[in-house]
């Protein structure tokens, strides 16, 4: 589905993607991982199209995007929950949540079968979320784009441990569809390993090393992922 060949960016005179190529089968999860500063979301803008590159390729179902705004990949299926949430905290949970259709005015019932706790808030301000129902509000508002691709910058980051399982049993469900890809930076290696289906570690801009998910060995990648 998404296929990534010697892709490179720079900030200023610092080389921050060098060289990254991978690829992202449909209805699979691959999980990036690494310290900060790595690169990581600077890999997942270049691949919405937020920072530009300098060189390389970005293939989108056969389709190349590499030059595309981010508008364009969103309209070929791409959707992009950023590190931060980016919520609207002055909306509703529902006003939130139809951001994210297309002409529609109606949430479909499957969001909230997965995210119940947004069924119980839609008349509250998503400021006044937690962290961790302000991160599934933020999928859902993706999800209602319907992608082809899902991409999520570290998902658990602040929120506690109940929301994190129920954030995995939510990607798992999506995976299990084989319709929908997902591209997920973690620094939180046992929700990384529980979903993953192949694992790409980054190391100074750099992909360093790669395998299949039951292959993550977290002893073997701690010198990649320990401050």
């Amino acid at each position: 589905m998404l296929r990534v060949d010697s892709l490179n960016h720079y900030y200023g005179g610092s080389h921050t993607l060098a060289d990254v190529s991978f690829e992202v089968a449909a209805g699979s999860c691959t999980t990036v991982l690494g310290r900060n500063g790595v690169g990581k979301s600077t890999l997942l803008k270049c691949l919405m199209g937020v920072l530009r590159t300098r060189s390389g390729t970005i293939l989108f179902e056969g389709r190349d995007l590499t030059s595309a705004a981010p508008h364009a990949r969103a309209r070929a299926g791409m959707a992009y929950v950023p590190q931060g949430r980016e919520i609207f905290s002055r909306l509703t949970v529902e006003e939130n949540l139809l951001t994210g259709l297309r002409g529609e005015r109606t949430i479909p019932s499957d969001i909230y079968e997965m995210f119940p706790v947004l069924a119980e808030m839609r008349r509250r301000r998503g400021g006044d979320l937690s962290g961790g129902q302000q991160q599934q509000l933020a999928i859902a508002r993706a999800l209602l784009t319907r992608p082809k691709l899902l991409i999520l910058d570290e998902p658990t980051e602040g929120i506690q441990p109940s929301i994190i399982k129920d954030i995995e049993r939510v990607i798992r469900r999506l995976t299990e569809r084989k319709d929908m890809a997902i591209l997920l930076v973690e620094q939180y290696f046992d929700f990384a390993k529980a979903l993953a289906d192949q694992f790409l570690v980054m190391s100074r801009g750099e992909i360093v090393k790669r395998g299949a998910g039951a292959d993550m060995d977290e002893t073997e990648l701690r010198r990649y992922l320990a401050v």
